[in-house]
């Protein structure tokens, strides 16, 4: 095969990994884009493995295939609930394959500056540019590993606090950002002096220094703002992936790499827009600290039964469903969807209203309604609802915390200050649905549980949700 073949594939698959891209932003043509992806990506490997310079193709066939397998199997294997978790822990597989590509083309760059025959594609490039272009060379594999080394112990870290392994607390070593500061300027050192001499010394003490940065600066972000974490890996990643595409020469690695970044920034940057905080701020962990001590909550939680959330259902004319992390952990979803047909057949006008951070991930409630076919038009974001809970005669909160806290508010030092929430507190009766009286994952105590128009539904989602369908006819 020769190169036209190749680069012809690659301008096939970017286009469908465009379209893919631009599906995802609806629902009904998400899933369409998704095999957009998959359909890019099967050229995009086959262009590969079949064009110029791959002479192994059979071992890389085989790698592809246990890869794919494992894939199958932990994609089978993990809840909806541990998602967000489970794309943390890949984009840090995409972060060490960049380290390990990055490690690989100096290798290749210091054997053939000294003298030794090139072999391969990429040995073949090296071996053809001037001094001035392998100077560019160096540049971009550096900043690949940097990028790629930072994004390995980020998403570590970001697996371990979504998994619960690691405290989701905000928390810094002693010297804080003056530490990341500090990792930041060894590593422009380390590429000065890369690039003076080529050496393998200054690559492995800028990839120390870029695991440090990764690994404190997700440490630093609290669980609160996990969701926008994870987006912002996910562009961590990309921008790692073009890196290498150049170092490799590989334009199809370059646009991929280049739409996974900028969108990943985009919605980074749209989330945190819609908390009301600055990108720059959360990136370097400034979220999560307090300017003084939060407001104490005075009261009680009053609990109430089944059958009196049954009754003020069926007095109700207008009911909205806010679904949050808890619906997922209870995998309650398809009781919700059930009791949304119930609740419509009745006549009763029954929506959804999702916080743009609701879950662990971007997209993560939206996702749950349509695997239980919940009607995408009653699915509604928080800017087309918020103005409504007034008017609304019964609000059923599932598993939700942060984003219906009136701290964001009513209290200037709680972590979550400034941030657009829900205002279900507005609506006539609000029933929460949770397992016990503690605070959610940010560990915020929530005001909304000790308010007048508040009943405490305990329980695990899924039962009262299933008691719930039995008491409504």
């Amino acid at each position: 095969m020769d190169f036209g073949f190749t680069t012809a594939a690659y301008v096939v698959a970017a286009v469908l990994f465009i379209l893919s891209l631009g599906g995802l932003s609806g629902q009904e043509s998400a899933k369409r884009a998704v095999w957009y992806g998959i359909a890019g990506m099967a050229l995009a490997v086959v262009a590969t493995l079949i064009g110029p310079g791959s002479g192994l193709w059979l071992l890389s066939a085989i790698l592809i295939a246990g890869g794919g397998i494992i894939g199958w199997y932990v994609a089978k294997k993990v809840e909806m609930t541990e998602m967000p978790q489970l794309v943390a822990a890949m984009h840090s597989l995409v972060g060490l394959a960049a380290v390990f590509v990055g490690y690989n083309a100096h290798i290749t760059m210091a054997r053939i500056t000294g003298g030794a025959e090139p072999s391969g594609v990429f040995g073949d490039l090296v071996a053809h540019k001037s001094p001035v272009e392998l100077g560019i060379l160096s540049v971009e594999l550096f900043l690949g590993v940097f990028i790629g080394a930072v994004t390995f112990t980020g998403s570590v870290i970001a697996y371990g606090k979504l998994a619960g392994k690691v405290s989701s607390k905000a928390e810094k070593l002693p010297g804080g950002h003056a530490l990341n500061i500090a990792a930041a300027a060894i590593s422009v050192l380390c590429l000065v002096w890369y690039m003076s001499t080529g050496g393998t010394f200054p690559l492995i003490l800028m990839t120390l220094a870029a695991l440090f940065i990764g690994y404190h600066l997700i440490m630093g972000i609290g669980g609160a703002d996990m969701p926008v974490v994870v987006s912002m890996l996910n562009s961590y990643s990309g921008w790692a992936a073009a890196a290498i595409g150049f170092s490799l020469s590989n334009d199809l690695l370059i646009v991929v790499g280049a739409l996974v970044g900028s969108s990943g920034a985009i919605l980074s940057y749209i989330m945190c827009k819609a908390m009301n905080r600055s990108f720059i701020s959360v990136i370097l962990g400034g979220f999560g600290g307090t300017a003084g001590p939060a407001m104490e909550v005075e009261g009680e939680q009053k609990p109430i039964d089944v059958d009196g959330v049954a009754q003020a259902l069926d007095e109700a004319d207008s009911i909205i469903i806010v679904p949050g992390y808890g619906m997922a952990v209870a995998q309650a979803q398809q009781n919700v969807a059930e009791l949304t047909r119930k609740l419509r057949a009745k006549g009763k006008e029954v929506r959804f209203a999702i916080h743009p951070v609701a879950g662990r991930l971007p997209g993560h409630m939206n996702v749950l309604l349509a695997e239980a076919k919940v009607p995408y038009d009653i699915v509604l974001e928080m800017d087309e609802i918020n103005d409504d809970f007034p008017d609304t005669d019964v609000v059923i909160v599932i598993g939700s915390n942060d984003i219906v806290n009136p701290a964001a508010q009513e209290d200037p030092n709680s972590p979550i200050a400034g941030m657009p929430v829900l205002e279900v507190w507005k609506a006539k009766q609000v029933f929460v649905s949770k397992r016990g009286q503690g605070t959610g994952y940010s560990g915020i105590e929530n005001p909304l549980f000790y308010k007048d128009n508040t009943r405490m539904y305990y329980g695990d989602a899924k039962s009262s949700i299933g008691d719930l369908l039995a008491k409504i006819d």
